[in-house]
């Protein structure tokens, strides 16, 4: 039985009460979970689980044969044993606004310079993004933080959808993120649309709206190959 995934469609769920179906060397698998399992750049959700064996805590999520697994620290409870999954709210709400940042500043970077990702990766509040352009100065850099800080600021909504695999190849606003090196096998594509500014395939959690996101400032640049260049932000 697949696990069910709360934060793909709802990433401000805290908590659920779910019943341990595997335990393993890896970690534990539940019917039902909060956790956000590490995937595209994210890293997985920290937390605990509850229930009458006491509090274990957690300290990764991520995937063994598609299914979330949860790290533990401690003896683990049984299979069959009823659990409270709870999330370190804290630390994921300020991944979602991370994550959200980052998808704005690739939006506006394509925008205006016509430049893809070639990579990326993310931390609580810090992350970095690498771009296809041939520089990238100090100034260039601060000048895009003004403009994604801009347009943060408008308040764009968030949405979540679920596309079938044609439809979202036929997207003209997704081609830029590849979806067709998405696995065959993956039918339904999920879709986090920042409405009017960017829409991107992604399996990651987000903030419903840009305002949540703050204020981002450059850290640092850096030259990562003839047409690889990096940026470094923080949010504020």
């Amino acid at each position: 039985m697949a696990t069910q995934e709360i934060a793909a469609t709802d990433s401000y769920a805290t908590s659920t009460d779910a019943t341990v179906v595997a335990v393993m060397d890896e970690g534990i698998v539940l019917d039902s979970t909060v956790f956000y399992a590490r995937g595209g750049g994210q890293p997985g959700d920290t937390g605990t689980l509850v229930g009458e064996f006491g509090e274990l805590n957690i300290t990764d999520t991520f995937r063994v044969k598609g299914d979330p697994i949860h790290q533990f620290d401690g003896k683990p409870p049984r299979v069959g044993e009823r659990v409270t999954a709870t999330i370190d709210w804290g630390r994921r709400y300020l991944l979602m606004r991370t994550h959200t940042a980052l998808h704005a500043l690739t939006a506006i970077i394509y925008r205006d310079f016509g430049a893809k990702v070639t990579g990326g990766d993310m931390k609580p509040g810090v992350a970095r993004m690498d771009f296809e352009l041939a520089s990238m100065s100090r100034e260039f850099a601060e000048d895009i933080a003004r403009k994604l800080n801009d347009e943060l600021h408008r308040g764009y909504d968030t949405e979540i959808r679920f596309m079938d695999r044609e439809v979202a190849l036929a997207d003209p606003d997704l081609i830029r993120t590849k979806v067709n090196l998405l696995p065959e096998s993956l039918r339904t594509i999920r879709v986090v649309d920042i409405v009017g500014l960017d829409k991107q395939a992604d399996g990651g959690t987000h903030v419903r709206s840009t305002l949540e996101v703050g204020s981002i400032q450059v850290l640092k640049t850096e030259s990562k190959g003839k047409a690889n260049k990096r940026m470094r932000i923080e949010i504020l």
